[in-house]
C-alpha cells in the first residue's frame, strides 16, 4: 500500500506540473485536437523503459556529459518545435483543426524524443525513481509493481486530463485567439528549450 501511494504521489505530482512534455500535450490538443494530445501524453510508456533501466544499472553513476549532451540536445528540439508551431499559428483556423491520419505517429515520436531527451525524467529517476523502486522491489516484487502501477496511471492520466480541458476549452475560442494560444504555446516551447541549454552554459560560466 505504501508503494502504491507513492507511486500515485509522485505520478500525479510529474502528471500536472509545468514542463516540456506537458506543453507539447497542450501544444498538439490545441492544433490538433484531444486524440493528439492524449498520443502525447502517452509517450512516458513507450519511452521510459530505457530511462528505467539505464538508471537503475547505472544508478547515480551517470557521467555529466551524458547529462549535459541530452539537454543540449533536448533544449535544441524543443526550440525546434516552438518554432514550428508558432509557423503554423499563422492563418490557423479552428475549422482545420483535427489533423490528418498521418500526424498521429509524429505526435506520439514527437512525445517520445521530448521525454527521452529532456533531462527530467532522467533525473527524477536517478534522484527518486530508482532508489524508490529498488527499495520497493527488496520488500517484494508486488511492491514494485504498484508503484509502477500508481506512477504512470496518474503521471499519463494527469496528462490526458489536462488536454481533455484544454480541448473542452477550444470551443469558446475565435481564430484570433487560437493563433495567439499557438504562439503562446511555442514559445513556451522556445523557452523551456532556452532554460535548458542555459543551465548548461552556466556550468561553463561557473
Amino acid at each position: 500500500m505504501t508503494s502504491l501511494l507513492a507511486g500515485l504521489s509522485l505520478g500525479l505530482s510529474a502528471g500536472i506540473t509545468p514542463g516540456p512534455l506537458l506543453t507539447l500535450v497542450v501544444t498538439r490538443t490545441l492544433s490538433r485536437g484531444f486524440a493528439a494530445g492524449a498520443r502525447v501524453a502517452i509517450a512516458p510508456l513507450l519511452s521510459d523503459l530505457p530511462i528505467i533501466v539505464i538508471t537503475l544499472l547505472l544508478f547515480n553513476a551517470m557521467p555529466p556529459w551524458l547529462e549535459m549532451a541530452l539537454t543540449v540536445i533536448g533544449g535544441l528540439f524543443l526550440i525546434y518545435l516552438g518554432v514550428e508551431t508558432m509557423r503554423s499559428a499563422k492563418g490557423a483556423t479552428l475549422q482545420a483543426l483535427g489533423g490528418e491520419p498521418a500526424t498521429a505517429n509524429v505526435d506520439l515520436w514527437h512525445g517520445m524524443l521530448v521525454n527521452l531527451l529532456s533531462p527530467h525524467p532522467w533525473l527524477f529517476w536517478i534522484a527518486v525513481g530508482s532508489p524508490t523502486l529498488t527499495h520497493a522491489w527488496r520488500i517484494s516484487p508486488l511492491n514494485a509493481a504498484a508503484f509502477l502501477a500508481g506512477f504512470y496511471v496518474l503521471l499519463v492520466g494527469g496528462k490526458i486530463a489536462v488536454a481533455f480541458g484544454v480541448a473542452g476549452g477550444r470551443r469558446y475560442l475565435n481564430d484570433l485567439w487560437y493563433q495567439r494560444l499557438l504562439m503562446l504555446s511555442g514559445a513556451l516551447l522556445c523557452l523551456f528549450g532556452g532554460l535548458l541549454l542555459w543551465s548548461v552554459l552556466t556550468l561553463f560560466l561557473a
